[in-house]
């Protein structure tokens, strides 16, 4: 019988082993992109910059519900290096489109989901504070600056509602006068009837009102994008630090200037931080783009820290009343959650729906609940758009359900653990 020398075992174990060290389970990935990055390499949207670019700065609402009684740009367009100045009605005129939700929500009363799109500069009412008016464009960054100053716009400050909660009360402020009562959908999961009835006859009964407030992403590298138009081949190039490239390209192709997507590319390099804010396209991508077609030379907008809360999509900003039912025995029987998610102003595509809605299969966490009932109804209000953040929902839902058995288990005397093993 033949048998291997003890040195081809102990060489094919050595070899064995220095493949598993380098790609079994569990082992670390080196970051490929590490070296280049901490040595200063990296591309980032700023760094990129084209012959011939002008310089875009935006003018955005200072009022959180305003009516526009008129916008003069005559001194901004007079003043040196000025490229052009555009308003909504530019951008109306050339028909450029706008993206929609399309999700199948409706409204507590049947009706169907009152979900306005947003235009991409305003003409008439401006609905949260930094809602975008005009677009200023000039040779250099500076110039642009100056000019953005002389932008003249007469507004007549309209009533507001920025907090959740004050949406849905009384004579509130409508954000929409199409939509008095400032509720835009609703989703509803579970039996209510059956859930009810269980936490009648619960033996206790824990009941809080928690409020998630509402976050910004606050990302090392505010956003930016670069918009190129190339008349020869008719085709539009947007550089910008998106994290969904691909859609991206979908939405603005299809959606936006109805072109096949051969005739739009979209160039996502490094990134700064983007946790889902950077997911999405934003009125500056499209209006970038639209300018450098109208221009014939690329145009570049860089947001600056300043202004990154204005003009950023928001997260969470909810607030849930949520119950708990249990028997004698201190096992869960029942939990109902009747939740207000804040959308902000607008609703310019299914982005702005994920996140409320993203909670109701996960507010059960891990714990073995036979009755639920959860109701998120979306509510509008003068304040940015919100979309997905650090989890889209899930960290909110969690949050809740972890809380309130804490709350539980110190209004009953129990260990917090015990509590959960039940």
């Amino acid at each position: 019988m033949w048998r291997a020398r003890p040195s081809v075992v102990k060489s094919g174990l050595l070899r064995s082993r220095s493949i598993m060290s380098k790609y079994g389970i569990g082992q670390p990935v080196l970051r490929f992109e590490d070296p280049r990055l901490l040595r200063g390499q990296g591309r980032y949207i700023n760094d990129v910059n084209l012959p011939g670019q002008a310089h875009a700065i935006f003018v955005r609402s200072p009022h959180a519900h305003a009516r526009i009684r008129s916008i003069n740009v005559d001194a901004a367009k007079a003043a040196p290096g000025v490229v052009a100045v555009y308003t909504g009605h530019d951008v109306k005129a050339d028909g450029l489109g706008m993206p929609k939700a399309n999700m199948p929500r409706k409204r507590p009363d049947g009706k169907p989901m009152f979900a306005p799109q947003r235009p991409p500069l305003i003409t008439d009412r401006v609905r949260y504070v930094g809602d975008p008016v005009a677009m200023v464009i000039a040779d250099t960054l500076a110039q642009a600056k100056d000019a953005a100053e002389l932008v003249e716009i007469d507004y007549e400050a309209l009533p507001s509602v920025t907090t959740t909660e004050d949406t849905v009360k009384p004579g509130a402020p409508a954000v929409w006068d199409e939509c008095p009562d400032n509720i835009s959908n609703n989703v509803e999961r579970g039996k209510k009837a059956e859930t009810d009835e269980a936490i009648k006859n619960a033996a206790k009964v824990i009941k809080r009102r928690y409020v998630i407030s509402r976050v910004h992403a606050q990302y090392m590298e505010p956003r930016g994008t670069l918009g190129v138009y190339d008349p020869g081949e008719d085709r539009m190039t947007l550089y910008a630090d998106v994290q969904y490239p691909h859609r991206v390209r979908n939405m603005l192709a299809q959606n936006v200037f109805k072109v096949p997507e051969s005739k739009m590319r979209v160039i996502a390099q490094d990134v700064g931080g983007g946790f889902g804010t950077k997911g999405w396209q934003y009125i500056e991508h499209r209006l970038t783009l639209w300018a450098a077609r109208k221009l014939l030379r690329p145009v570049k907008w860089t947001c600056e820290r300043s202004e990154a809360v204005m003009a950023d999509e928001h997260g969470r900003d909810n607030v849930g009343e949520i119950t708990l039912a249990l028997d004698k025995d201190n096992k869960f029987t029942a939990l109902k959650l009747e939740m207000l998610a804040n959308i902000g102003a607008y609703v310019g595509s299914d982005r702005n729906l994920l996140s409320p809605f993203g909670m109701i299969g996960t507010v059960l966490g891990v714990y073995t609940i036979p009755k639920a009932y959860i109701n998120v109804v979306g509510v509008l209000s003068n304040t940015n758009p919100t979309a997905p953040n650090r989890g889209a929902g899930r960290p909110e839902a969690i949050y809740l359900i972890e809380r309130l058995i804490d709350d539980g288990a110190r209004e009953l005397g129990l260990d917090r653990l015990d509590l959960r093993r039940k």
